[in-house]
């Protein structure tokens, strides 16, 4: 009875895990479709008039604004290299419904918990080389290697997790 009492508990936690997850991809996922709104926001919330040159800000502040500016012109005299984020977008959400096999059967899937790990650990040199190639500034991209840092918190506690359900169950993978 205990036994089964901590097999419901481990899969409560595992499929809350994987819940959060699907979220936070769809989520982000779904953030890359309205760039221009969003940073219209951003502006507004910061304090950065739209059309005020980037030059009269500093840090942070000017940061943005040239990333406004760039986005703002790209879209009305190439808003065809859009198609680039709506790709991106897409993707976070295809490999969200990956994570549904995990969330269906945890043990047996646990691969794609590996496949996540990868994937968070491809985001911190992806981000600090082709940042440094594109010019991102410094800070940046080491916000953009946090999303790595934090996509893998939750996927190690998955994999402690299923491994102790693994452990539990007495599951013995198939060779093929």
């Amino acid at each position: 009875m205990e036994e089964k009492n901590e097999e419901k508990r481990l899969l409560f936690i595992i499929r809350g895990l994987i819940v959060l997850y699907i979220f936070s991809l769809v989520i982000w996922g779904v953030t890359a479709f309205p760039l221009e709104s969003e940073l219209a926001i951003l502006c507004n919330i910061l304090g950065i008039s739209q059309g005020v040159s980037p030059e009269n800000y500093e840090g942070l502040h000017y940061w943005i604004a040239t990333v406004n500016e760039g986005l703002v012109n790209t879209n009305r005299n190439y808003f065809f290299l859009a198609y680039g984020t709506d790709w991106l977008a897409f993707s976070h959400l295809v490999i969200a419904v990956a994570f549904i096999g995990l969330y269906v059967k945890p043990v047996r899937n646990i691969w794609i918990v590996y496949f996540g790990m990868i994937a968070c650990l491809g985001v911190i040199p992806l981000a600090l080389i082709c940042g440094a190639i594109r010019g991102i500034p410094f800070y940046w991209r080491l916000i953009d290697c946090s999303f790595g840092v934090f996509g893998a918190i939750p996927l190690y506690f998955l994999h402690v997790y299923i491994k102790k359900l693994e452990k539990l169950i007495g599951y013995v993978p198939s060779k093929y």
